[in-house]
Order: C-alpha cells, then sequence, then structure tokens
C-alpha cells in the first residue's frame, strides 16, 4: 500500500497525500507514453489510446444491445439453449464474435453464460425450461473488429422469492455503487471496499474466488478487480478499461466449481446468487460506462 507521506505515484516528486490522495484536489492526471510504459511494466495494464477506446466502445454498444434482446427473450418455459442461439445469431447479423465460444481450459461450449439460482456465474446453457421463480445471470462478450465489451444482467422470472429479489438487487445496487466512485486517482482497492461494506450490510456474501478484470483489445487483462476487501492499491488512471461484476451471494460467499464441466460454479450453501456487470473507461474527469444496458423492469 501506498504511505500518505510517500513520493506520489505520478512521478511530480510530491507526496501522495498533497498529489494524487483521493480527494485532494488534484489536477487532472495526464497520461504519457511514460506513465503508460510504467503502468505496463509494472501492473500488466495496457492504457488505451483514444482510436482503440472507440473500438471499445462500439463492442460495448453491441454487446449491451445483444443482452438487452436476449434478457427480454427470457421467460417461463423458454430453455437457455435457445436464449443461447438467439444470442448467437444476433452475434453473426453484426460481424461479431461471441468470446465465450470455445474460450479457456476445457473449451467453453457456448456463446453466452447463464447462471440460473444457486450458480454463481459460468453457467452453461441446456435443454431445461426456465420456470416461475427463477433468476437468470445472462453474461455476454462480443468481439467486434478485434475488440472486447462485456456485460451481464439479472433476469427475474415471474415472481420471485424475497431471498431471490434481495440478492438480486443488492448486487445492482453494488455494481452502481462502485461505479459512482470511478474517477482518477482512486485506488483499485476501494472498488472492492465498496462493494464488500454494502454487501455484508445486507447480510450477503461477497464472492472473493471470481473477479473482474481488464478487457478491450484481449478478453481477460491487467488489472484484477476484486469485489471485496483487497490491498490491491494501484491508482486508476486516464485510458484503463475494466469489468466490475460483483459476484453476491444470499447466503455464504463461497463456491465450488462443477467437476464435470469445469466451469459452472454453485454456491457452498445452495441460496442464491446475483451479478450485474459493466465495462468502463476512466476518463480525465471520472468514468464512462462502455456497455450502456438499463435494468429491465
Amino acid at each position: 500500500m501506498i504511505g500518505r507521506n510517500e513520493p506520489c505515484w505520478c512521478g511530480s516528486g510530491k507526496k501522495w497525500k498533497k498529489c494524487h490522495y483521493p480527494d485532494s484536489g488534484a489536477p487532472q492526471i495526464q497520461v504519457t507514453p511514460q506513465l503508460a510504459q510504467e503502468y505496463l511494466r509494472k501492473y500488466q495494464i495496457i492504457i488505451k489510446t483514444p482510436e482503440q477506446i472507440d473500438g471499445i466502445r462500439t463492442s460495448g454498444k453491441l454487446a449491451a444491445q445483444i443482452l438487452t434482446e436476449t434478457c427480454q427473450k427470457a421467460q417461463a418455459g423458454v430453455t437457455t439453449q435457445e436464449l443461447n442461439d438467439f444470442a448467437h445469431k444476433l452475434h453473426e447479423e453484426a460481424g461479431a464474435i461471441p468470446a465465450c465460444l470455445h474460450y479457456g481450459t476445457p473449451p467453453f461450449p457456448k456463446s453466452i453464460c447463464t447462471s440460473l439460482n444457486d450458480v454463481i456465474c459460468h453457467g452453461i446453457p441446456n435443454d431445461i425450461p426456465l420456470k416461475e421463480g427463477d433468476i437468470l445471470n445472462i453474461d455476454v462478450t462480443c468481439i467486434l473488429n478485434g475488440y472486447y465489451g462485456d456485460c451481464s444482467m439479472m433476469v427475474t422470472i415471474g415472481e420471485i422469492s424475497p431471498e431471490k429479489q434481495l440478492v438480486v438487487d443488492v448486487a445492482y445496487e453494488c455494481l452502481m455503487r462502485s461505479v459512482a466512485i470511478l474517477k482518477p486517482g482512486v485506488l483499485i482497492s476501494e472498488i472492492g471496499k465498496t462493494i464488500q461494506s454494502y454487501a455484508s450490510s445486507h447480510k450477503c456474501g461477497t464472492v472473493d474466488q471470481f473477479v473482474g478484470h481488464g478487457v478491450g483489445l484481449d478478453f481477460h487483462e491487467g488489472p484484477q478487480i476484486p469485489h471485496c476487501y483487497n490491498s490491491i492499491d494501484i491508482p486508476i488512471v486516464p485510458g484503463m478499461t475494466f469489468t466490475i461484476e460483483p459476484m453476491i451471494n444470499a447466503g455464504v460467499k463461497q463456491a465450488y466449481v462443477d467437476a464435470d464441466d469445469e466451469w459452472t460454479a454453485y454456491t457452498k450453501d445452495g441460496k442464491p446468487s446475483a451479478q450485474w456487470e459493466h465495462t468502463l473507461v476512466i476518463t480525465n474527469d471520472g468514468h464512462e460506462i462502455l456497455t450502456p444496458w438499463e435494468r429491465q423492469k
């Protein structure tokens, strides 16, 4: 962790508390080639150029559009495989590639992730129909002209239990509260602190086995963005692009991964889980959401 009396990370020669310490009234951060090189060398963080940000913005907008249209198709009687096929078709029509398909080891077998009820993340679409009372996370990542946009939303199927409604609402609020603090100079650790403190106030567990991540030129870049208390005290700077995707459980935070498919992550106690996700870019005066979906009613 950077001490308040240590030299500021920006190279100004001033103490951190007098320079880019949060709420210190610091001037705008100028991202020089030297700072970009330093972030890549020290943290494996790629500071994007304006042209690259434009490409990520376009891909993010498409991902949000596909996500929204797919969520609108989710209702009782529809299978997650049908949602997968619909989203895949939208990718094809837009000239995009679904980033999930064949990603990783073992290769992910579908084009989107559909995480149902007690599934935290990486749920694999199947032929089981959705039913009244289900909650579902749909996660879409597009590759468009070589750029990545990554986002997810929750869908509620009919009337759901108070416990499920709570975790859906808390997860959404965790995302939006953590997005709201983003501006140059804020430490990455503040994101997780904001999320976990709110989730804990509602007696929900904050998953710490999975993280948000840098994204844009690749599916997963530096830095990691934990959603829990952590000590990643890297100041965010303009040009950084990453996801925030808090995974919030109604019960304990622990997860286990299906031993057969090696992807599907379940809550250890079988209680429901919820997640919402945006891709963001840090700007000179704050941030921009690059996946502009709106919460469905």
